[in-house]
């Protein structure tokens, strides 16, 4: 435990006898864990301590750019406006409807509205997280989940919203989902098995205390997601491995009826499902790998009975070497496509009957998705578009002539100029040649000095790290910080070969890619070693934790975030949460070539007698996807080997899960935290 005096000494964990000394901190609940894992909350708070009044001035002034009370963008659907309302002081958004106004108009009749849910009432202050938010198709009913405690275990709730009468529906071990069928009285939910893998998939209809259970998915590798199509007219039920899909189809007009299987599941095989019109005619559209890696997009004439097969499938856009088709969406009056090219998202568009088109946007490097493509029969979708240097922006696109309008821009409170700060696209050149992107931003008048920075990466899963707008970021560019996104190999920027080059026997390219990240960015003199700050969340913090293994010297301090990082050990225990599923990612450690190539890059296994940077190290005692112990165990061993006199700070949210804690306020608090201690270590502060 900590001493009383004014300078803390930091807590010693027990080594244990065996090849992993620190295994005991796996124990959950036990007395000698929560005493260490709070003996270390007790270490950081003291350490912090002289930054009280700095983390209250950095909350005051970023909740101070953000409009505390706001209305979402009401999205029409049927005779109703839905939208949602922020309340100063409130930590999370209530749900609204109102009456949809005859002239179509986005107006919101506030002496008409109903509060639909009030998420607020609902936490009572605690952990809150809303899973399903699902209004039935006859708009009488509103189907929700929640989770109280960070787990991602949901309860399941039915809110009859003519009387406000909720029922609470008796089924356990839930994953959140809730779909209803065209009958509104019928919904179909998933069951998490013991390593929080959803498998099962059940149908309930209301006024029954049980419910039939409709597909059953054995293999660990594979996630069950139950969902309806674009047309409104179909259920997909989709079963997706990290490698491997297979989709299930049904008339969401027959819920009693059973899932047709589209393609049965081949190894390699990708592919996803939707419905709706292609001129004029009701078809299936197929996202698939079967032609290439980057995806291709075919279309199948519904049947009057059954489902198409393979072999009817047509092509519509055909695979790209260059351009990865990310996804699709559909509206009676066109498709969309979500397209990468050269590191950045492109929409594009295909009118019924018009010619094809690219959105234009005024950025080099930006965000862009579609966010909604509102009703079926709808002529118009919304986009939501951002840069490093520019607030979200929804736009209404006109399908048919590309007209955007700016519906929304998120405001940012006081003095703010978007043309104050810089937005630039670099290319860093990896070991290999390999040119890696990365996205900056930094304040005009300090473009191309050394100043301070902030490199933040993740690079895993193909998931694409697009640059984002932070209202909090600014108080660290308004200090003179700038701000960088690796787009290491692993993730999706450049299409799927990108992320392929980044995992399994390639992971080490993730790790290279951002020490080459670093060393370009002090090598073009826009900062130094000792200027540079580097942070990763998840398989982020994996990232986090092997460079610092492997360039220590780079680095004046890192921030790792539920990082997972005894990646070894996990992945060789198959009861533990996703480590199934996980395979396709990292490999199967019990393969003596995986176990040698794992064990080389695990930062657990890695850590060394070496001077590291200055540390904080964030972990959820509730998460399911990283436990808390990755993070405690790694730290215990680095206070043992480690030979600097660098802070190291562990701090675990007890009451909180993956995404950290639950509400808007304590989300700042939590940055104001980060914050406090890059400007502490870069003696800003």
């Amino acid at each position: 435990m900590p001493s009383s005096n004014s300078t803390p000494s930091a807590p010693v964990a027990r080594k244990a006898d065996g090849a992993d000394p620190y295994a005991w901190l796996q124990n959950r609940d036990t007395d000698e864990v929560l005493d260490y894992l709070k003996a270390e909350n007790d270490y950081q708070e003291r350490q912090l301590a002289d930054q009280q009044a700095l983390r209250e001035t950095l909350f005051q002034e970023i909740k101070g750019r953000i409009l505390e009370t706001d209305l979402s963008l009401p999205s029409p659907w049927g005779p109703y406006l839905y939208y949602t309302r922020t309340t100063e002081g409130d930590e999370y958004a209530r749900h609204y409807r109102c009456p949809r106004p005859a002239d179509d108009s986005q107006t919101v009749d506030e002496s008409a509205e109903e509060l639909l849910l009030d998420p607020n009432a609902l936490a009572n202050g605690g952990f809150f997280s809303l899973g399903a938010f699902s209004i039935s198709p006859d708009h009488r009913r509103l189907a929700y989940s929640l989770d109280t405690s960070g787990e991602e275990v949901y309860q399941l709730y039915v809110k009859e919203l003519n009387t406000g009468d909720v029922i609470s529906l008796p089924f356990e071990d839930c994953d959140g989902s809730m779909t209803w069928a065209n009958d509104s009285q019928t919904l179909f939910f998933g069951e998490l098995d013991d390593t929080h893998r959803p498998h099962k998939l059940y149908r309930h209809t209301l006024g029954n205390d049980s419910a039939d259970l409709v597909f059953n998915e054995p293999d660990g590798r594979f996630f069950l997601h139950c969902y309806r199509t674009s047309s409104e007219r179909q259920l997909v039920l989709a079963l997706d491995s990290k490698t491997t899909g297979e989709s299930w189809v049904l008339d969401a007009s027959k819920p009693e009826q059973a899932f047709v299987c589209m393609a049965p599941r081949s190894e390699g095989h990708e592919y996803s499902v939707d419905h709706g019109l292609i001129d004029g005619a009701w078809s299936w559209l197929i996202r698939s790998n079967q032609a290439g890696i980057n995806f291709a997009l075919y279309h199948a004439p519904e049947k009057t009975s059954g489902v198409p097969e393979r072999k009817d499938w047509q092509t519509l856009i055909p695979h790209s070497e260059t351009v990865m088709l990310d996804g699709f969406s559909l509206n009676a009056k066109g498709l969309t496509l979500s397209l990468r090219e050269g590191g950045l998202p492109i929409v594009e568009v295909h009118p019924q009957g018009l010619p094809a088109y690219r959105v234009q946007l005024p950025d080099a490097a930006y965000n862009l998705y579609v966010q909604d493509t509102l009703e079926f029969d709808s002529d118009k979708i919304r986009l939501r578009y951002q840069s490093l240097n520019r607030p979200p922006q929804v736009r209404q696109l006109s399908l048919a002539t590309g007209e955007q309008i700016v519906l929304k821009e998120t405001p940012v409170l006081g003095v703010f100029d978007a043309d104050a700060y810089v937005s630039q696209r670099l290319w860093a050149t990896a070991a290999d040649g390999t040119q890696v992107p990365i996205s900056l931003v930094v304040k005009r008048e300090l473009a191309g000095q050394p100043v301070p920075l902030y490199l933040y990466g993740y690079g895993a899963y193909g998931e694409s790290l697009d640059p984002w707008f932070s209202h909090a970021r600014l108080s660290l560019l308004d200090r003179g910080i700038a701000f960088a996104i690796a787009h290491v190999r692993g993730g999706g920027e450049l299409g799927e070969a990108w992320y392929r080059n980044g995992k399994q026997e390639h992971k080490q390219n993730t790790f290279s890619d951002f020490i080459a990240c670093a060393e370009h960015l002090i090598g073009e003199n826009l900062t130094t070693a000792d200027k540079l700050v580097i942070s990763g969340g998840s398989a982020g913090g994996l990232l986090i934790g092997a460079v610092v293994n492997q360039r220590p010297e780079l680095f004046k301090a890192a921030i790792a975030e539920v990082p997972f990082l005894d990646v070894l050990n996990t992945m060789l225990d198959p009861d533990l949460p996703l480590t199934v599923t996980e395979y396709d990612e990292w490999g199967n450690p019990q393969e003596p070539d995986v176990y040698a190539r794992i064990k080389a890059y695990a930062p657990y296994e890695n850590v060394s007698a070496q001077a590291y940077p200055a540390m904080l190290v964030i972990a959820g005692y509730n998460d399911s996807r990283v436990q808390y112990w990755e993070a405690a165990k790694w730290v215990a061993k680095l206070r043992d080997t480690k030979t600097d006199d660098n802070l190291l700070l562990l701090k675990t949210e007890l009451g909180a899960g993956h995404g950290g804690m639950s509400g808007r306020y304590q989300g700042l608090r939590d940055v104001a935290l980060e914050y406090g201690f890059i400007l502490k270590v870069l003696q800003l502060a």
